[in-house]
């Protein structure tokens, strides 16, 4: 088999929330919108005199009240300077006028189980990075339309790029047929930078960052565009009078390993000269299965007792959904609770065998609640299974 150097490729959906809803409401094409929120944000129909038909009449944003954070946003918005992350109440400042729409997970993950099948048809060896992106390891596959089975040889980096610039291009369609949205690919020999190139031309992008281009593209970029730098090490670089990723690059390891540590200085000079030798890791067991929710205000358990039963019986049936489809059952079945004061406490119950069943989980999840001090209104309320097991298909 002929010898191919590293492909890798990071795939990253395009606003991936966003981008499903607007499949959902195409009127909305084009237009600033915001996704957050709960359910009171969801769109109803009213008369239109001026047509005399039924129309869609859309949540604004400078209509919202709550301490609910944006989930995702189109690009449209982001042109106002609101993004994930953000309050809403913030956003609204920014983009009064933006649409806002609740979130829809259920939705979200079917599209996401769309476009991962649709990419593992043609490149089986991926790593799953949660629902909207996944590593793909091209090396193989590059090598493979290169050369037949039976051919041996080196491949040139000219033809290597080449072949994997047109395996991307079909997985971007492979995606777009399955699923009707777009994705951003970054092509590089290794994960750190493939991911940095997947973020350099989006929607729609398709960057390759060869190994020789790491200077002349990288080095410009501010240092937090390195996955691993974060805000406190980003302003503590800063505070020592380094912003870009070439000045990290320049900088002398000895110094780095005074102000960051040894292992911590270490990986930021190999990070910052493009150097990663992680694989792409196709399969792991997960630890837990959780859902979680953060309500608009704080509910009590009293007065608001129907309402947290209702949220809490969603949780409980959609952590059994969860675990059902990946053919998991879990042995733990845990709560969280965030309480006003933010305050957050956790609570277990083992059962005597795994279980996938929302019923059960129910009771158990209720079992722990009793274990609580509910005299403080609640923020958010989780659901988890822990102590996994597979079961079989």
């Amino acid at each position: 088999m002929a010898q191919s150097p590293r492909v890798i490729a990071h795939l990253d959906m395009d606003a991936f929330y966003a981008s499903v809803e607007l499949l959902r409401y195409p009127e909305l094409k084009g237009l600033p919108v915001v996704i957050g929120g709960g359910s009171r944000q969801q769109p109803e129909w009213e008369f239109d005199a001026a047509t005399g038909e039924q129309r869609r009449r859309f949540f604004r944003l400078r209509d919202y009240i709550g301490r609910g954070v944006i989930t995702t946003a189109t690009y449209e918005a982001r042109a106002f300077g609101v993004n994930s992350a953000m309050g809403l109440m913030k956003a609204a400042q920014k983009a009064p006028d933006a649409i806002l729409l609740p979130t829809d997970f259920d939705q979200y993950r079917a599209y996401s189980r769309l476009f991962k099948a649709a990419v593992q048809a043609i490149a089986p060896h991926v790593e799953d990075r949660g629902i909207d992106e996944m590593y793909i390891d091209l090396t193989e596959l590059v090598a493979a339309r290169i050369f037949s089975d039976d051919e041996a040889g080196t491949i040139g980096e000219a033809e290597t790029w080449w072949s994997a610039r047109e395996l991307a291009q079909e997985l971007k369609h492979a995606v777009r047929d399955a699923t009707g949205l777009s994705c951003s690919i970054g092509l590089a020999s290794n994960k750190l930078v493939a991911k940095i190139a997947s973020e350099l031309d989006k929607p729609d992008g398709l960057v390759i960052i060869t190994d020789s281009d790491i200077e002349p593209r990288l080095w410009p970029l501010q240092v937090r565009r390195l996955h691993g730098v974060g805000p406190k090490a980003s302003a503590k670089l800063a505070r020592l009078g380094i912003a870009s990723i070439g000045e990290l690059a320049q900088a002398d390891p000895a110094w780095l390993a005074e102000n960051f540590g040894k292992a911590s200085a270490a990986w930021m000079h190999a990070a910052a000269h493009g150097r990663d030798d992680r694989a792409v890791v196709t399969f792991s067991e997960p630890q837990s299965i959780s859902r979680e929710t953060t309500f608009d205000r704080d509910l009590h358990a009293v007065r608001d007792r129907a309402k947290l039963s209702q949220i809490f019986t969603a949780l409980c049936a959609g952590v059994g959904d969860d675990l059902r489809r990946k053919h998991y059952a879990g042995r733990t079945i845990g709560i969280k609770l965030r309480f006003e004061d933010f305050k957050t406490v956790t609570r277990d119950n083992t059962l005597a065998t795994p279980t996938d069943d929302s019923e059960q989980i129910r009771r158990a999840a209720g079992e722990c609640l009793k274990r609580v001090d509910l005299t403080k209104r609640i923020r958010l309320l989780g659901v988890r299974a822990g102590g996994l097991s597979p079961k079989s298909i």
